[in-house]
Parts: structure tokens; sequence; C-alpha cells
């Protein structure tokens, strides 16, 4: 699989989603306020929700862009692969 244009920024996403997990952790260990804890878990589930949608976009785009001119039976595989990644979104 070829790597994606997204890739990069998908990758920042994801470290920095990392980061704020390592946070929460460290703030129940700590016993820090509910709310605080609660904003941070917003943090990580956004970060988290923004990674997946741009990643999933990302490879439909690629999807339809490569799918032309392709064999049938290579063409079909992509179309199917494209019905089962939506179900991310």
């Amino acid at each position: 699989m070829n790597k994606h244009s997204s890739h990069a920024d998908i990758i920042k996403r994801l470290k920095r989603a990392s980061g704020h997990l390592d946070k929460v952790v460290e703030m129940i260990e700590k016993e820090k306020e509910c709310l605080d804890v609660a904003q941070q878990l917003q943090a990580v589930t956004s970060a988290l929700s923004k990674a997946k949608q741009i990643y999933v976009q990302d490879h439909i785009e690629h999807c339809i862009e490569t799918a032309s001119g392709k064999k049938p039976e290579e063409f079909s595989k992509q179309v199917r692969d494209l019905k089962q990644i939506t179900k991310y979104l």
C-alpha cells in the first residue's frame, strides 16, 4: 500500500492523543479532579476521532483516484474495501 499524503498529519495527531492519554493516566493516579480528568479524556477522544476521520477519508479518496483503469476484478475488490471502510466513519 502506498503511503498517503495525510499519514504524516495522522501520525502527529495520534502522538498528540497518546500524550493526552498518558496525562489522563497520570491524573487518575494522582487523584486529580474528576472534571479535569473528563476534559482530558474528551481531548483523547476528539484527537482519535479526528485522526480516524482523516485516515478513512484519505483512504476513500485514494481508492477512488486509483480505481480507474483497473481490471474488473481489481476494481470490484476496491469497491468492496471501500464499502467496508465506510463503516468506520
